[in-house]
């Protein structure tokens, strides 16, 4: 099932859930443990990252693969622009495609840790919206299926925009180059996710906006994520936080409000759906789940 087919009937939230894969074989051991547990719940479909430089691209695939062909749940393999040429992106979305997995989540990337620009790999792309249509481009010369496509979009701007107008016309060009969905980057602020819809709608872009939410786990691991991309944290949750201090207990139950509370007030508002990063982990989402 592909992206598009997911939200063209409007009837109940799509809910999804965000892996990532270990580095070493020995990380992996655990997520093999957590997948079942993740599947058990029920998401409609489960999305897998890669790591700097597609230095874990193997194992997306490798992830993704056994997700959709072993548990028989729909699955989306991430793609970046990042250290791949145009001949490399056709052979991987060539073994994505061979792997039955409709679903491409198409992204720049981040620039190598301690590089303060991105530079784009030669012969290969700088920017989301040249993924996409290279994407689209190779699907109609081959004439295969097309693949559902999702983009990211950042309620608070992309940490490198120098203004949301100019990242919205980023935006819009990514939708435009055959984009399926848009996905959003955490956010803890529910005001940010309903102003950058009216933004995107107001700029004319139609396709379905989906929130992504990330349950706290510990403040030190919050406050490293948020630094990496831009997204604030409220004045009283931080508050909060800073009264768990190095209790990640704590700090995980007030994670776990916190998106409980997020959830149910874009549920309320009608959102097409809910992208949860769930940090390869299960005990906090089966709360978040069961509580909504």
């Amino acid at each position: 099932m592909r992206f598009p087919e997911y939200f063209k009937d409007g009837g109940k939230p799509i809910i999804s859930f965000e892996i990532f894969p270990p580095k070493t074989d020995k990380g992996m051991e655990p997520l093999l443990e957590i997948i079942p547990e993740l599947v058990a719940l029920g998401p409609d479909y489960i999305t897998v990252t890669y790591g700097a430089m597609g230095s874990t691209q193997h194992r997306t695939l490798e992830i993704a693969s056994l997700i959709k062909n072993v548990y028989k749940m729909e699955t989306a393999c991430h793609l970046t622009c990042v250290g791949a040429s145009r001949n490399e992106l056709d052979e991987i979305l060539r073994r994505i495609s061979e792997s039955s997995i409709r679903n491409i989540v198409a992204l720049r990337g981040d620039p190598p840790q301690g590089d303060k620009t991105f530079i784009p790999p030669p012969d290969g792309y700088a920017h989301a919206n040249q993924l996409v249509d290279h994407i689209r481009r190779l699907e109609s010369e081959k004439g295969q299926e097309p693949f559902g496509i999702a983009v990211a979009g950042y309620p608070e701007k992309h940490i490198e925009a120098p203004s949301m107008e100019i990242d919205i016309a980023n935006l819009k060009r990514k939708v435009e180059a055959g984009s399926d969905i848009i996905i959003t980057q955490l956010f803890f602020d529910n005001k940010f996710f309903f102003n950058f819809v009216e933004r995107a709608r107001t700029a004319g872009i139609t396709v379905p906006i989906i929130p992504g939410l990330m349950p706290i786990l510990s403040v030190k691991q919050i406050k490293r994520i948020t630094s990496m991309c831009g997204s604030s944290i409220p004045h009283e949750l931080q508050l909060e936080l800073e009264s768990a201090a190095d209790d990640d207990e704590k700090a995980s139950e007030i994670g776990i409000r916190q998106c409980i509370r997020q959830a149910r007030e874009l549920l309320q508002h009608g959102v097409s759906g809910i992208h949860f990063y769930v940090l390869n982990k299960s005990t906090h989402i089966h709360k978040i789940i069961k509580a909504l």
